[in-house]
């Protein structure tokens, strides 16, 4: 096995308190994809080990070894071929390991084989992501998402581990053998149990959609942060909204979304929604679990794209992203996606530099901004973004009010945004909102004969 390169960043991820067991990590590859790797998108497997062994640590794996295997095909019953599944036997049992993650996708035949050759626990990529999930879903909604991932996760994996129910007997006489097969029975089980979570998270999106449907009746436009996991978005947030939101170096350091309501610049209130981080190879029945949760980002009115422009796997990372956004619906030329480029004060001045001239270049509908979360370098001028690009959306109107008209002034003030208000000489009330394209009619149709113009933004 190729010893992994020591990387500071990575390592220093390494969460304070007691550990949770030794582990070994395993970045298998097969050598074929070699001559890819030279592409900017394309990860190297040097860096998804990397991430692999953060994946390990964030849930406090003490990583005894990590290593890459290169792999001339892949084996259908133990995915490695004969003699690495017999060193890595040695291994296991000389370094005393529990736990052995593989950095790919096992099937159920490949993880029980190699956990009966090397006597310990496998996990492959999938059921380390869901693990991760499992201790950092907080809410009754996030736990419920997470538990519907891993039971579907589970039913093609079935071990016998619910053994509560194996004294269960059938047959003839009392000797008989089992009746239905404990494969059957927890079958049967967590079918039950999906079909109930699913029953319990179709309320939680009624509830969701019903909270949606009532911040429309408020001229509150929503944006929602999405990125690669550790990119920064949770420390955006905080700087943003000036909230203390769980932020940390540390792969999946949140997983709950959270909205918080923030004042613009020029008066302008909007809804500012932390979401969960992506990652490569994420699993498809995490994204279908938390659907309800990702709604917020396919409702939202502008998408920023946190990056982390300081990691050398940035292309290939916003690549992943991309992916799961196009799941979603959301295609990269969306015109709502905007890019941020996060921590640049970790890049020295050269690549600075360059990053500078990189986004000069791109059109300006779609030019990144290149931001510090950490520090706050550049915020400033991504707030005044984020309240361009929501003025754009909306239309401006200038209304002439009989000023007893205070039913529909209120009216004017819980459905739009109000610019200004003042007196005119002849005693109207002259007011100027901006306007939700999806309210232009009913603004229209209320105050058909007070509506003086409407106003380019």
């Amino acid at each position: 096995m190729e010893p992994r390169r020591r990387d500071t960043r990575v390592d220093a991820l390494t969460p304070h308190g007691e550990a949770t067991g030794r582990a070994i990590v395993i970045g298998p590859y097969p050598r074929e994809r070699d001559r890819r790797f030279g592409r900017a998108d394309e990860r190297a497997p040097a860096a998804r080990l990397d991430e692999a062994v953060g994946l390990a640590r964030a849930i406090n794996l003490d990583i005894a070894e990590a290593g890459l295997v290169a792999l001339s095909q892949i084996r259908p019953a133990t995915y490695m071929g004969k003699g690495k599944v017999e060193e890595f036997a040695g291994l296991v049992k000389s370094l005393e390991a529990g736990l052995v993650v593989m950095d790919c996708a096992l099937s159920p035949v490949q993880q029980r084989n190699l956990e009966t050759a090397w006597g310990a626990k496998v996990l492959d990529r999938t059921g380390l992501i869901l693990e991760i999930f499992g201790r950092r879903a907080r809410t009754r909604e996030g736990t419920l998402q997470v538990e519907l991932a891993h039971l579907n996760y589970q039913r093609s994996r079935l071990v016998r581990s619910w053994t509560h129910l194996e004294r269960q007997r059938g047959g003839f006489g009392f000797m008989g053998g089992p009746g239905e097969a404990q494969i059957e029975t927890d079958r049967r089980l967590i079918a039950e149990r999906i079909a109930k979570i699913e029953r319990e998270l179709e309320g939680v999106k009624r509830t969701r959609k019903l909270h949606r449907d009532s911040r429309k009746r408020v001229p509150y436009p929503i944006v929602a942060l999405v990125g690669y996991t550790n990119a920064g978005k949770s420390t955006l947030f905080n700087r943003v909204t000036r909230a203390s939101v769980v932020s940390a170096d540390m792969l999946f350091a949140t997983l709950d979304p959270t909205l918080r309501a923030v004042d613009l610049r020029h008066g302008t209130r909007m809804i500012l929604s932390d979401t969960v981080g992506f990652i490569s190879d994420l699993p498809t029945m995490l994204v279908a679990a938390f659907r309800a949760t990702l709604e917020e980002v396919i409702a939202a009115d502008l998408i920023l794209h946190v990056r982390d422009v300081s990691h050398g796997d940035t292309e290939a990372q916003s690549k992943d992203v991309a992916e799961v956004l196009r799941e979603l619906g959301i295609e990269p030329e969306d015109p709502r996606l905007v890019e941020v480029w996060n921590k640049i004060d970790r890049v020295d001045a050269s690549e600075r530099e360059r990053l500078d001239n990189l986004s000069q270049r791109q059109p300006a509908e779609r030019r990144p901004i290149l931001v510090s979360a950490a520090t706050g370098e550049g915020t400033d001028r991504l707030i005044d973004l984020i309240e361009q690009r929501l003025a754009q959306t909306r239309i401006v109107m200038e209304l002439d009010l009989d000023p007893g008209d205070g039913a529909g002034a209120s009216w004017l003030y819980r459905n739009v945004e109000v610019l200004d208000k003042s007196m005119t000489e002849s005693g109207r009330l002259s007011m100027t909102v901006r306007v939700d394209p999806a309210k232009v009619e009913r603004v229209r149709a209320k105050f058909a004969t007070a509506i003086k113009a409407n106003l380019p933004d």
